[in-house]
């Protein structure tokens, strides 16, 4: 049964890529480079499901074509709305799917990634600093973040791999302190801000937090950090004081970046009052909320809306154009794959219940994407400030794709490691 609603996901989200597809060719004539785009999805479907029904058959069932899917309408929006960017997207796709697959295949790589695991925070610091040193804006405009590391013309986002790294290294740290109450009811448990064990990794994330958001300017990546340590640290200590501290550092960090930074201090005005700016500096955001007005229910049909009004309409801004082409039903669909994505990598947790680094791995690589997806669906609809993230798997960006499949690849391990 498993196999079959596999097979049947995989299926439609083929159709699905194949009909839109031709509108698109038909809409603006055949092109090599839009054949290219779906063949890259068919072959990356194909090879991905006979390579893991070889390997990982006992494996978590919906979590690759849920990927899958979402990726599939990723391509479509990006061929649509950047069709220059179609093809490196499509060539990154078959990329991180190779990733997915090495790493799900590789069977002792979580708990390398626990012993190892200073070491892996080393590098990732080092990829942090070479960042803010030697950091460059592949678009080349000046003033832009420089958040991206280049060798010739290709470019990579580590802030990106950081992600993981830091996910890895809290839940094997946290794992190994006799404070997670949640899986050790017996243990007597000290107050949180005495406790150098806890208190030590949330004076870590503050800190990395605010370098990430003083010197690279990027407040999505700052808030996505420490949102996924809180939820970490939650899950571990089993305490709601943990999530009071977070939200108090979190209001104080909020209130001395908007003094001090303007990069926040615009965000933060344009969502309050976009309006009276809607030509100026939240013409972006105004005309996100023309384009959720515009696709209405079911949608403008694929090439028939105006998103492109939208700058940088493919990247920070494609959940827009995914409601202004498909509608409500279009966002409907997204975010219950979006849903079903997460609550598979939590079912996935608590089937480790008893082991807790691979329940707090499966719990922090879930929320990544979760929160990350949540900031920028909240910022696009100004129901939060606009953060600057990729939604994942959508957006376009091959470091944020190839990262998001190899979380994808942790995932289906764990999903038989508990067998």
């Amino acid at each position: 049964m498993a196999r079959r609603a596999e097979t049947l996901l995989l299926a439609l989200s083929g159709a699905f890529v194949a009909v839109n597809s031709l509108a698109l060719a038909l809409l603006r004539g055949f092109s090599l480079d839009g054949l290219f785009v779906a063949l890259a999805w068919f072959l990356a479907a194909g090879l991905g499901r006979a390579w893991l029904d070889r390997l990982l058959p006992e494996r978590d069932p919906l979590l690759f074509p849920l990927t899958l899917f979402m990726t599939a309408l990723g391509l479509l929006m990006i061929a649509r709305l950047a069709p220059t960017f179609a093809s490196r997207q499509a060539l990154w796709l078959i990329v991180s799917c190779v990733a997915l697959l090495t790493t799900a295949s590789v069977p002792q790589l979580l708990r390398r990634l626990a012993r190892y695991r200073y070491l892996l925070l080393i590098f990732g610091l080092a990829l942090l600093i070479a960042t803010i040193l030697m950091g460059r804006n592949p678009s080349g405009l000046s003033g832009a973040p420089e958040l991206w590391l280049g060798i010739g013309g290709l470019f990579f986002q580590p802030s990106e791999a950081l992600k993981i790294i830091l996910v890895a290294f809290l839940a094997s740290y946290l794992a190994e302190q006799a404070q997670v109450s949640a899986f050790n009811h017996s243990m007597k448990t000290e107050r949180l801000w005495l406790n150098p064990r806890l208190a030590g990794p949330l004076a870590l994330m503050w800190s990395l937090s605010t370098l990430v958001l003083v010197w690279q300017r990027d407040l999505g990546t700052a808030s996505l950090f420490f949102l996924v340590f809180m939820v970490l640290l939650y899950v571990a200590s089993g305490r709601s004081a943990v999530v009071l501290m977070g939200l108090l550092l979190t209001v104080l960090a909020m209130v001395i970046a908007y003094q001090l930074f303007d990069v926040v201090r615009l965000r933060v005005d344009i969502w309050m009052s976009p309006w009276e700016e809607a030509s100026g500096r939240a013409y972006q955001i105004v005309q996100s909320l023309m384009a959720f007005a515009a696709g209405s229910v079911g949608g403008q049909g694929v090439g028939q809306g105006l998103p492109n009004a939208i700058p940088v309409v493919h990247s920070d801004f494609v959940f827009a154009a995914v409601a202004e082409e498909w509608g409500l039903l279009g966002v409907v669909a997204l975010i219950g794959a979006l849903l079903a994505w997460v609550l598979r990598g939590l079912k996935i947790a608590l089937r480790h219940h008893e082991r807790p680094y691979y329940a707090l791995l499966a719990v922090g690589l879930t929320s990544l994407v979760a929160l990350q997806s949540l900031l920028i669906m909240g910022g696009v609809l100004k129901i939060l400030p606009l953060t600057g993230v990729t939604l994942p798997f959508v957006s376009y960006g091959g470091s944020s794709l190839l990262v998001s499949f190899v979380i994808v690849g942790m995932l289906l391990r764990l999903s038989i490691e508990e067998r």
